[in-house]
């Protein structure tokens, strides 16, 4: 995997575990300014939820990458044997 290969795959994982973090420990307040969505939470604490999105995505693209150097899962061998 070269260099842009693995930013973009580790840009898609990060996008894709900060949507699965995101709803963790959210709560709606009691007392509902009016104006505001009913379902925005009191406190979205999101530089806490950017940081275990970053290790998660880390952890993820790890695993990816010893997938993919290791030759255990070869892209290349599924497209071929496709054709």
């Amino acid at each position: 995997m070269d260099l842009v290969s693995g930013i973009v795959v580790f840009i898609l994982l990060w996008w894709w575990a900060l949507f699965m973090v995101l709803p963790f420990g959210n709560k709606a307040p009691e007392d509902i300014p009016t104006g505001h969505a009913t379902s925005a939470p009191e406190r979205p604490r999101l530089l806490r939820k950017m940081v275990i999105t970053t290790l998660l995505a880390s952890i993820l693209f790890a695993v990816t990458y010893a997938l993919i150097t290791s030759g255990i899962f070869s892209f290349r061998a599924v497209s071929s044997s496709l054709m």
